[in-house]
């Protein structure tokens, strides 16, 4: 069977990282060139257990750096693209929004386009080599805004993002739509909930939890701590990206969501009763929670409605939330006790 290589941008992140080793395991014939500009967020440690694979190529770089791209696609020959990186911290957003006007925009903008030129000779018109070579775009639920206390996204709602990230990425989302319906380009995209579980930035929610508690340190809650969000274990998304990407439909937006809404008070109330057990401490964790000013324009609640992705393609979330908490939990404090 011949080998295609694909380009996979921001694999040194989170979700990237737990994405690459999961693909080159069950893709045999399979070769990765990973492009990541390794900011805060990108960490080659993520992928140590792939680094000696001879079907994976790290390439430091930035997706802003057009020509850089362009030497890459006439390198490698590129059968496909899934494009990860993006800077994705809202409040970073809050306090540095050009950096995601940067990358989110101007980056994606640099690689549909590359793409485009490589695999296309006009309009409608697909070279013959590249008639399989598909654009995957990863977004998120963020670019819908915020729900009250009822319903759920789905792909036909309408954007309304609240943030300079969300806005970046509804940005982003309306180019690769561009590029199917004015060229025909095969392109997907994936807009997912909140991730969880093993190689997640430390100052993310669920790390950060785990984190302070174990330091002794207080443990910082926005607001209220009812915001509500829907959890998504990082493998069950990975799996159906891979799912989108092999066989969505060409042109076609799939929302990959873990139906398992909580909200930030559930989530720490409910790490600090799996650490009272497995690292218990002098007093319950539970003490340590702090409730902090809230961050502004904060959305209230988020929940995907995934029955498209499981109804096309039969995809399902093989973990609840907890299950994979429970796993998660375990992978951190391997990480921070040692």
């Amino acid at each position: 069977m011949k080998t295609s290589t694909i380009l996979i941008t921001g694999g040194a992140g989170f979700i990237g990282s737990n994405f690459i080793p999961y693909l080159l395991e069950n893709n045999k014939f399979l070769e990765i060139v990973n492009l990541d500009k390794l900011t805060y967020a990108g960490d080659v440690l993520n992928l140590e257990e792939v680094s000696s694979n001879s079907n994976y190529t790290f390439v430091q770089g930035d997706i802003c750096d057009r020509s850089l791209i362009e030497s890459l696609f006439k390198k490698y020959n590129f059968q496909g693209v899934i494009h990860f990186a993006a800077e994705s911290h809202v409040d970073n957003s809050i306090k540095n929004p050009g950096a995601f006007i940067d990358t989110n925009i101007t980056g994606t903008f640099n690689l549909v386009d590359v793409a485009k030129k490589y695999w296309m000779s006009g309009p409608n018109q697909v070279k013959a080599e590249f008639k399989e070579a598909r654009f995957h775009h990863i977004s998120t639920d963020e670019v819908y805004g915020t729900l009250g206390e009822t319903g759920l996204f789905t792909e036909e709602t309408p954007y309304a993002p609240n943030s300079p990230y969300s806005a970046s990425k509804a940005a982003s989302d309306f180019i690769i739509r561009s590029y199917f319906h004015t060229y025909g380009m095969n392109v997907v995209t994936t807009n997912c909930s909140n991730n969880y579980g093993p190689k997640q930035h430390d100052e993310k929610l669920i790390p950060t939890i785990i984190r302070k508690a174990i330091s002794g340190e207080n443990i910082p809650i926005y607001g209220d701590g009812k915001n509500i969000r829907d959890w998504l274990y990082v493998l069950d998304h990975c799996k159906g990206i891979e799912l989108v990407y092999k066989k969505g439909r060409i042109g076609e937006t799939y929302n990959i969501g873990g139906r398992n809404e909580r909200d930030n008070l559930h989530i720490v109330n409910a790490i600090c009763e799996i650490l009272d057990k497995v690292q218990p401490a002098t007093k319950s964790y539970k003490e340590q929670i702090t409730f902090v000013k809230d961050r502004p324009g904060h959305d209230f609640r988020y929940a995907i409605d995934a029955d498209k992705l499981e109804r096309e393609l039969g995809w399902k979330a093989d973990e609840n939330f907890e299950t994979g908490i429970k796993k998660t939990l375990a992978w951190y404090l391997k990480k921070y006790n040692t």
